[in-house]
C-alpha cells in the first residue's frame, strides 16, 4: 500500500472516528448545561423569555452546530438549517430586549459546552484528532454566531422603524389637532414614553439653521427623549425640561441658545407644545441675518408687539422721533443712551455706571426726554411704548 493510500485510509479512520465522537454527544444533556451556564449571565437570568424558548433553541442550534461539525466546509444544507435557527434566536432576542453583548456572550457558551464534552468523549489517543478538528468547531460556532447577530441587527432595526414610525403618528396627531380630550392626551403621552404631567422645551429653526439643530440634538444624552417634527419647512424640536442644576438637559439647553432658532425654555406641557412651536417659529423670524444666538421670549417678546402692533397700523414713535431732532447730534446720542440703559434694568444708579456719568446727569436727561418728547421713561405704561418700539 502506498503513502498516498496511507493518508488516505487514515483520514478516512479519523472522518469515522470524529462522526463516532459527534454521534456520541446528547443534545438534552447539552442543552442543560448551556442553560445552567447562561444563569449566570445577569439579562439573561431575568429574562423575559420562557424557559421553555431557550430550551427550544438551544437543543435546535446544538443539532445544527453539530451536523455541521460532520463536514470539513459548510454545506447548503447544514447552512439552511443554520441560518434558520440564527434567525429564529435573532428576532426572539432582539423582540425580547436582550443586549446584542449578551446574546454574544451565550451563543459563544455553546463553543465551550460542546467542546467540553466532546473531550470528554474522546480518548487518550484521540488527543491529534481533537487538535485537527478545533479550528473546524470554532469556524462553525463563529458562523452561527456572526448570522444570528446579522438577524438580531436586521430585526433591531424594524423594531426601531416601526418604534420610529408609531411616534411620529403621535406626533402628527398632536400637532394636527386642534382639541383633543384629557384621555387622547395622556395617550399620546405614553405613546411618546412621557408622563402626561411632563414640562417641555420647544426650539424652532428654519430653513438653513435646520441642520445646525439637529446635529445639537444628535449629542443629547440618552436618558433624554429628545422629539422632532416637521411643520411647514420649519424643524420643531421638544424635550423633557429639567430643573435640577448640572443636569444634561441643561448642557442641551447651552447649545440651543447659541443656535439660530426660536426657542422657549421656561416648560409648557404637553397639550401646549403645539402653541409653543408656533410662538418659537415667530420668535425664530424675528433673528435679524447679522445677529447671533437663540431668540428667546424675554428677548423677542418686545419685538412680536411691535410686530403686530405694525400689522394693526398702530401709531408708532414718529412723534418722538420729530421731537428728537430738534436737539443736536450730541445731545440727541446722550438722551438715547440714558433711555435705552435706564430701560435695561429701572435703575439710575446702575445706567449711570453703565455710562460712566453721574445719577443726576443722568435723571437730567431722563427728565429732557421726557420734556421734549412727552413719553416719561420712569412710568412703567409710557416706558413700554418705548421699549415696544426700540426692541
Amino acid at each position: 500500500m502506498g503513502d498516498s493510500e496511507n493518508v488516505l485510509k487514515k483520514q478516512n479512520e479519523n472522518a469515522v472516528r470524529w462522526n463516532v465522537i459527534l454521534d456520541g454527544l446528547d443534545v438534552g444533556k447539552l442543552t442543560d448545561e448551556f442553560i445552567a451556564r447562561l444563569g449566570t449571565i445577569p439579562v439573561y437570568a431575568g429574562s423575559p423569555l420562557p424557559q421553555s424558548e431557550i430550551r427550544r433553541t438551544g437543543s435546535t442550534s446544538f443539532e445544527a452546530l453539530i451536523l455541521a461539525m460532520k463536514a470539513t466546509a459548510d454545506a447548503p444544507g447544514y447552512l439552511r438549517k443554520r441560518d434558520a435557527i440564527a434567525l429564529d434566536v435573532g428576532v426572539s432576542r432582539a423582540r425580547a430586549g436582550v443586549p446584542i453583548e449578551a446574546l454574544m456572550t451565550a451563543i459563544r457558551l455553546d463553543f465551550s459546552v460542546i467542546w467540553e464534552a466532546i473531550t470528554t468523549i474522546a480518548a487518550p489517543a484521540d488527543a491529534q484528532l481533537l487538535v485537527e478538528h478545533t479550528a473546524r468547531v470554532w469556524e462553525v460556532v463563529d458562523g452561527y454566531a456572526g448570522q444570528t447577530q446579522r438577524s438580531y441587527v436586521a430585526e433591531l432595526a424594524r423594531i426601531q422603524a416601526e418604534a420610529a414610525n408609531l411616534r411620529q403618528g403621535y406626533l402628527a396627531t398632536l400637532f394636527s389637532e386642534r382639541s383633543m380630550t384629557r384621555a387622547a392626551m395622556e395617550l399620546i403621552a405614553a405613546g411618546l414614553g412621557q408622563d402626561a404631567e411632563q414640562e417641555y422645551v420647544v426650539a424652532v429653526a428654519q430653513w438653513d439653521h435646520i441642520p445646525a439643530l439637529r446635529v445639537a440634538i444628535a449629542d443629547a444624552h440618552a436618558s433624554h427623549q429628545v422629539f422632532t417634527h416637521s411643520l411647514a419647512g420649519d424643524l420643531v424640536v421638544f424635550y423633557p425640561f429639567e430643573k435640577r442644576p448640572g443636569f444634561d438637559a441643561k448642557i442641551l439647553y447651552s447649545k440651543l441658545e447659541k443656535l439660530t432658532c426660536g426657542l422657549l425654555g421656561d416648560g409648557c406641557l404637553l397639550e401646549r407644545v403645539p402653541h409653543a412651536a408656533a410662538v418659537a417659529a415667530t420668535l425664530a423670524r424675528l433673528l435679524g441675518p447679522n445677529e447671533q444666538g437663540a431668540m428667546t421670549w424675554s428677548r423677542g417678546w418686545a419685538r412680536m408687539a411691535r410686530r403686530e402692533l405694525d400689522r394693526a397700523g398702530a401709531p408708532g414713535l414718529a412723534e418722538v422721533e420729530r421731537a428728537l431732532e430738534r436737539c443736536g447730534v450730541t445731545e440727541r446720542r446722550r438722551l438715547g443712551e440714558a433711555v435705552q440703559e435706564y430701560l435695561l434694568t429701572g435703575s439710575v444708579a446702575l445706567a449711570a455706571e453703565s455710562l460712566y456719568c453721574h445719577r443726576n446727569t443722568l435723571m437730567n436727561r431722563l427728565k429732557r426726554f421726557a420734556t421734549l418728547t412727552g413719553l416719561d421713561p420712569t412710568i412703567p405704561v409710557q416706558a413700554a411704548r418705548l421699549v415696544v418700539a426700540w426692541s
